[in-house]
C-alpha cells in the first residue's frame, strides 16, 4: 500500500517543482519587461537626440544631402516608438542577462555559477561593442556606398521607416553575432566545446553565419559582407580562446597529478 503513495507524493513533488519553475520563469519575463519599459521610456524622453544626433549621423556626414520622407500620417509616432524600443533594449540588456542569470543559478553547481557570474558582464560587452561596430563601421560605410551608387539623375528621397528599419536590423544583427567569443569561451570551460570540434565543422559555420547574415541584414550584398566577414574573424578568435582553456585546464589536471 505503500508504494502508490510514494509514487503519488514524488509525482506531487515533481509537479510542485515544475509549478515553481514555471512561476520563477514567469516572474523573471515580468521583471525584464518592466526593465525593458523603463529604458525605453528613458529613450522615448530622449528620443529626439536619439534620432537626429545618432541614427540619422551617417546621412549628415554624406557629401550629397539625402532626405526621409514620412508616408504615413501615424509614420514618425512608430518610427519613434520603435526608436525608443531598440534603445532601450540595448540599454536594458545587462539588467535581462541579469534576470536570466538569476533563473538560471539554482540549476547549477557551484563550479559553473562563477562562469555565469562573469558572463553576464561579458555578454553585456560583447552585445554592446557589436553595436558600436556595426554603428561606427558597417553602417557608415554601407549608406556611404547605397547613396554613391546609381545614376545622378535619380534623387535619394528614402522613407524614414524604412532607413530605420536598415540601421536596426544591422545594429541587433551584429550585437547578437558578437556574443560569438563569449560563447565559446562559457562551453570550452564547461567542456562542452573544443577547438578540434570548433576547427572540423569550420565550413559548416561559415555556412551558418552567411545564412545568419542574410536573415538579419537587409536584402543587399555589402550589408552581408560587411557582417559575414567580421563574424568569420570572430569565429578563428572562438577557436583560439577555446584552445586557450583547453590548454589552461590540461596544465591544471597534470599539476594535480
Amino acid at each position: 500500500m505503500s508504494q502508490p503513495q510514494d509514487q503519488e507524493q514524488e509525482s506531487g513533488e515533481q509537479t510542485g517543482s515544475f509549478l515553481t519553475h514555471l512561476e520563477a520563469l514567469r516572474w523573471t519575463l515580468v521583471r525584464s519587461f518592466i526593465a525593458l519599459l523603463v529604458t525605453s521610456g528613458v529613450c522615448f524622453y530622449f528620443s529626439d537626440f536619439i534620432v537626429n544626433d545618432i541614427l540619422l549621423r551617417p546621412l549628415h556626414q554624406l557629401s550629397t544631402p539625402v532626405m526621409l520622407q514620412n508616408l504615413k500620417p501615424f509614420g514618425q509616432i512608430m518610427l519613434y516608438l520603435q526608436v525608443s524600443f531598440f534603445s532601450g533594449l540595448v540599454l536594458g540588456i545587462p539588467y535581462v542577462l541579469y534576470e536570466i542569470w538569476r533563473f538560471v543559478y539554482p540549476a547549477l553547481r557551484q563550479k559553473e555559477i562563477k562562469y555565469i557570474r562573469s558572463i553576464v558582464a561579458f555578454s553585456s560587452f560583447c552585445f554592446l561593442a557589436g553595436v558600436a561596430f556595426a554603428y561606427f563601421l558597417i553602417i557608415p560605410y554601407s549608406v556611404q556606398f547605397f547613396m554613391s551608387f546609381g545614376s545622378p539623375s535619380i534623387v535619394n528621397n528614402l522613407a524614414a521607416d524604412e532607413y530605420m528599419s536598415f540601421i536596426v536590423q544591422i545594429m541587433l544583427a551584429s550585437g547578437l553575432l558578437f556574443e560569438l567569443p563569449m560563447v565559446s569561451y562559457f562551453l570550452s570551460h564547461l567542456g562542452l566545446l573544443t577547438p578540434n570540434f570548433m576547427k572540423h565543422y569550420r565550413r559548416y559555420a561559415y555556412f551558418i553565419v552567411v545564412v545568419l547574415a542574410g536573415i538579419f541584414t537587409p536584402p543587399d550584398v555589402i550589408s552581408q559582407i560587411f557582417l559575414v566577414v567580421p563574424m568569420m574573424i570572430l569565429y578563428e578568435i572562438s577557436i583560439v580562446i577555446s584552445a586557450a582553456i583547453q590548454k589552461r585546464k590540461q596544465a591544471g589536471l597534470r599539476s594535480t597529478t
